[in-house]
């Protein structure tokens, strides 16, 4: 049987809806999801086989102006993925006007010469007639393949943005075995879990200055799964918060990131973590590649 395959890239601002797309095309979550912006860091390859067609989804970090290192290093895997790919997806919200950050990607974009096509998410939030605005505003800024509006989060549309990626696949063998739905290491998955558990619960600064290596996972001969983690953090004062009033915090952390990794791996988990201080990691080259943001 002939086969096809497809490398899309989804691309769009931060907090946009890239990740949460990616995981409901997917069926599970693969790339962590929360309210703060920057969330997503690496490049992540969502996988879809559909019979005879692979398509394969590469979520980017959202398009930023950046202020440190590690904001470089996202920017630039942003750039990278729109180049040598079949097809982009650019989401946007539903809002009548082209922010700087679109207006960039937009040029890039014509730059590439990649096919492009817009998805207009979050749907949900706006009456339908207001979406007929945004639609001419973005069809007078791009030549778009399509525009579709979805929502990402319960999948309206999602569907029919599926059916269009297969006009872009093209005959050659799968590029990943057909029952797998990632890229990333598990030890990655993990790391990463437990990084949105603390974007989710901690507040302001403190998320977005921190980093989880996993520096033990073992499968005992039961299935059971033991994952030693390390969060590192910029500050002492964040490190307390992290903890929390005898360890609180970081006991709710770890609980909740305990039950995605069992959900993931599909076995039980044994979570061990500790915080340790890595001042001002963001800006140093070492200790960004360190934690595994590497071009």
């Amino acid at each position: 049987m002939a086969t096809k395959t497809a490398m899309i890239t989804i691309a769009g601002r931060p907090n946009v809806g890239k990740s949460t797309l990616l995981n409901f095309l997917v069926g599970e979550k693969i790339a962590i999801v929360s309210n703060k912006p920057q969330t997503t860091r690496n490049r992540i390859c969502g996988i879809v086989t559909k019979e005879d067609v692979q398509y394969v989804f590469v979520d980017t970090p959202g398009f930023h102006k950046p202020r440190t290192k590690l904001g470089n290093y996202m920017v630039n895997v942003t750039r990278e993925s729109i180049a040598d790919v079949d097809l982009t997806i650019l989401i946007v919200e539903p809002i009548a006007s082209i922010g700087p950050q679109e207006e960039a990607l937009i040029a890039q974009l014509k730059v590439s010469r990649c096919p492009m096509v817009l998805a207009i998410n979050k749907i949900d939030t706006v009456e339908k007639e207001s979406l007929l605005e945004v639609i001419a505003l973005y069809s007078q800024a791009a030549e778009f393949d399509a525009i579709i509006p979805i929502c990402a989060k319960n999948g309206d549309g999602v569907k029919e943005l599926l059916d269009l990626c297969n006009r872009y696949a093209v005959e050659s063998p799968f590029l990943f075995p057909d029952d797998i739905t990632t890229d990333q290491p598990e030890r990655q998955v993990m790391a990463e879990i437990i990084r949105e558990k603390l974007l989710w619960t901690l507040e302001r600064e403190v998320p977005h200055g921190t980093a989880v290596e996993i520096t033990k996972f073992t499968e005992r001969d039961n299935g059971i799964i033991d994952i030693d983690a390390t969060i590192y953090c910029e500050k002492a004062s964040h490190k307390g918060i992290i903890i929390g009033k005898q360890g609180a915090m970081l006991k709710k952390i770890s609980s909740l990131a305990r039950e995605d990794c069992e959900r993931f791996m599909g076995t039980k988990v044994f979570l061990t973590t500790w915080v340790k201080v890595k001042e001002n990691w963001r800006d140093s080259d070492f200790l960004v590649r360190n934690f595994g943001y590497s071009e």
